[in-house]
């Protein structure tokens, strides 16, 4: 099982997905990382160029999250392992 592993992360990287998996894998984290409360009333859409586009229930939540934008980039970061995510826009 660790060769296939060990596989995939080899051609995941010579064929230039590798970014591409780990940004997608900020939308699998998001629930995990952002709590219940605010996976409730958002959803992350997709990631582009290092930035993550989630949608938001209402404006009241959106001022909240801008406000914790950067605690959320940290910890998705973190979960990911590089810094993969750049930026959150909250439409």
């Amino acid at each position: 099982m660790q060769q296939l592993k060990t596989a995939i992360k080899i051609f995941l990287r010579k064929s230039g997905l590798e970014k591409g998996v780990k940004q997608n894998t900020a939308l699998l984290l998001w629930d995990e990382v952002v709590g219940e409360n605010i996976a409730e009333n958002t959803n992350p859409e997709k990631v582009e160029h290092g930035t993550l586009l989630v949608t938001v229930e209402n404006s009241s939540w959106r001022q909240e999250l801008v406000f914790k934008k950067k605690e959320i980039i940290d910890k998705l970061n973190n979960k990911i392992g590089k810094k993969t995510i750049k930026d959150i826009r909250f439409i």
